[in-house]
């Protein structure tokens, strides 16, 4: 009987120090995802971005796996690349909390 990946992590996320480590992990999952999104918005594969970005494939692949951590100059050829333009944005710890909790209400 096969368990479906959202049980499992469900299941994961209850285990001491897991929760921990999956959290601290959020900033690379949220930078491969805005790489994702904006290379399949600019309707490129892995191989053609990774051609305009004068790089590999196999690059493009780690970026947007969360493996990699990109420097500036990466993440902005790869926003050039894509036609989109790089912006760094720094919140307060406290006022991200609260805009979740007016999302969720």
């Amino acid at each position: 009987m096969a368990i479906s990946l959202g049980k499992l992590k469900r299941k994961w996320l209850k285990e001491p120090g897991f929760k921990q480590g999956y959290d601290a992990l959020a900033p690379e999952f949220a930078v491969a995802g805005v790489l994702i999104e904006a290379r399949t918005r600019a309707k490129l594969s892995q191989a053609e971005l990774a051609k305009k970005m004068a790089t590999s494939q196999s690059t493009i692949a780690r970026l947007e796996s969360g493996a990699a951590k990109p420097s500036l100059s990466t993440l902005d050829r790869f926003a050039k690349a894509t036609g989109m333009t790089m912006r760094v944005v720094f919140e307060p710890a406290k006022a991200q909390r609260k805009r979740r909790a007016n999302k969720a209400a």
